[in-house]
């Protein structure tokens, strides 16, 4: 009877062993794909009690700025309840023995073991597995059970095979947290920025006798390079600048601010528009750092004189639409500024009772459709000859033209109109 007892038992302890490789492997799965820290520790507890059937559980977490475990999840207390987020020094109980050696402590039999501190009255006993990553404890798996000795070696190594599964599923969901963290701050920092660069455009047009001046700028992040202003000058007159920092993203708008500010300097110290770009030049040549360069169209709007008189370093020509059709003001290429000293050349328009001037950043142009087509400059032309075309109006002719197609640059557009007398 014991030679056919013995082969059964056998059989027995081979199939639990199976199923407890089974249930380990849905536990960790369940808890792999679970990146939430809190939400993760708490499906621990839970699968291990219900799953292996023990009485109480926790994960216990170390605390190294104060030297403690702190409990992070725990189910299953009754007379002496531990609850969530309560701590304990170390190297206290089987717990902080287990976080300092390192190394699994079981006690069959609670009583005997003179780490174990009573929790639980009904506790008979208790196994603590460290939790590692790297090598390193970063918290301890407890488990207890009101049965003497209910953890057999089988379930022992399981046991800690699961405990390296927590280890790695902990450091996921903290890497995870960590970029997660990482990533709303950052939201929040553009966001911020964002804000901050928006009250750098003008919030309302200049009011000028004779002249009707709109502008608009759209970056294709969050912040962007273009930017356009207004300056009052003596004698009624207004500058009008549009400019493009060389390259996207944060870092060009703060280029952007900073060339803004200078530029604003130099210009309200009085001169033409060549003599003020080539102070600027100056400056940024000096500052700015390498293989960075900014494109500027300054343009002086005299209403006395009916007359827009400009320099252009690097930019794009103005588009000029009047009684003759519509035109690109071609002009001699100057360098952007930022890159070496020099002069910049001035040009003077007269501009007649319904004239109308665009200056506009590449954005325009280069936009692209789905088919990768530019909408380029002939598709510009034609649509500002038209008199009921606005910066408004032209910035959402580009955005249609482009459809679902994300913009690979700023967009930033000012008309400039000539009225009655």
């Amino acid at each position: 009877m014991n030679e056919t007892t013995a082969p059964r038992e056998s059989l027995q302890e081979q199939q639990s062993q199976i199923q407890d490789f089974m249930l380990l492997q849905r536990v960790t799965q369940r808890i792999s794909s679970i990146l939430d820290l809190d939400a993760l520790l708490e499906q621990i507890v839970v699968d291990v009690a219900e799953t292996f059937g023990y009485t109480r559980s926790a994960v216990l977490l170390v605390d190294e700025a104060t030297h403690e475990l702190v409990i992070a999840a725990v189910r299953g207390w009754t007379s002496c309840y531990h609850v969530k987020g309560e701590r304990f020094k170390i190297p206290m109980g089987m717990t902080g023995h287990v976080a300092v050696t390192g190394e699994t402590c079981y006690a069959p039999d609670v009583t005997r073991n003179p780490y174990y501190m009573v929790s639980e009255a009904s506790t008979h006993s208790e196994v603590d597995i460290p939790i590692k990553s790297y090598g390193r404890v970063i918290g301890v798996f407890n488990a207890q059970h009101a049965e003497l000795d209910a953890f057999p070696p089988h379930r022992l190594q399981l046991l800690e095979a699961l405990a390296g599964h927590i280890g790695t599923a902990i450091e996921n969901a903290r890497l995870f947290e960590r970029e997660r963290i990482e990533k709303e701050r950052m939201v929040q920092e553009l966001a911020e920025a964002r804000t901050i660069q928006s009250r750098l455009f003008p919030e309302h047009a200049p009011e000028l006798p004779r002249f009707r001046i709109s502008g608009l700028s759209q970056p294709c992040l969050a912040v962007g390079g273009d930017w356009y202003d207004y300056i009052p000058l003596p004698s009624g007159r207004v500058a009008v600048v549009l400019g493009d920092v060389a390259g996207k993203g944060v870092g060009a708008a703060l280029l952007m601010a900073s060339t803004r500010s200078i530029l604003r300097l130099h210009a309200e110290k009085g001169g033409s528009p060549g003599a003020v770009l080539s102070r600027v030049n100056r400056v940024l040549t000096a500052d700015l750092p390498t293989a960075k360069f900014v494109t500027v169209i300054y343009a002086v709007v005299d209403p006395d004189r009916r007359t827009i008189t400009f320099a252009n370093a690097g930019h794009l020509p103005p588009i000029l639409v009047d009684a003759n059709g519509v035109r690109v003001i071609k002009v001699k290429p100057e360098l952007p500024l930022g890159i070496k000293e020099g002069s910049y050349a001035e040009y003077e328009l007269e501009m007649a009772q319904g004239s109308r001037l665009f200056l506009y950043s590449d954005g325009v142009i280069e936009a692209r459709n789905s088919s990768l087509e530019e909408y380029s400059e002939a598709r510009l032309l034609r649509y500002v000859s038209s008199s009921s075309a606005t910066a408004q109006s032209l910035l959402d002719d580009v955005l249609a033209f482009m459809g679902e197609q994300p913009a690979a640059d700023d967009i930033t557009i000012v008309r400039v109109e000539a009225l009655e007398k």
